[in-house]
């Protein structure tokens, strides 16, 4: 008996617990509905950064944009160059610099993906969020008005 509970245990290892075998993906790679939600974020970033950077090429060639999906504030108080609502922060502007092994690095844009999700109650106000938090954080790159990095001025 102890060898036919062992032989049932070894048929089960390919299989789920109903015996229908391994889940598959529920939609194609290539379907909108199989992107995750970092994926669309990412998109909308892109989308929202192709206006701007078609007007401000020139000006913004040696500036990066990153996506991180948290903000990291160690001891509770927001550094330099951060946009925050209520204190968390929504983006943020690192300066042109030195990194630790002496390399230069590029001024980049990092836009926190969850506090930005968060305020946002649909797709379409994520989308307007995103262009504003970008609007806001070129203007500072710039030194210029938010108004004339888009256009309204």
């Amino acid at each position: 008996m102890v060898t036919a509970r062992s032989s049932r245990r070894r048929g089960r290892r390919n299989r789920d617990r109903h015996g229908r075998g391994l889940r598959g993906p529920l939609f194609p790679s290539t379907l909108p509905a199989a992107s995750t939600r970092a994926e669309k974020f990412d998109a909308l970033v892109l989308d929202a950064l192709e206006p701007i950077e078609a007007r401000w090429r020139t000006e913004l060639t040696k500036l990066d944009v990153a996506v991180d999906d948290v903000p990291e504030v160690p001891d509770g108080t927001a550094p330099d160059g951060v946009l925050a609502d209520s204190g968390v922060p929504l983006a943020r502007l690192v300066a042109a610099g030195v990194d630790r092994r002496g390399q230069p690095t590029r001024a980049r844009i990092v836009l926190y993906r969850r506090p930005l999700e968060a305020r946002a109650k649909d797709g379409a106000d994520l989308a307007d969020l995103i262009h504003d938090v970008l609007v806001e954080q070129v203007a500072n790159y710039l030194n210029l008005d938010p108004g004339v990095i888009d256009g309204e001025a």
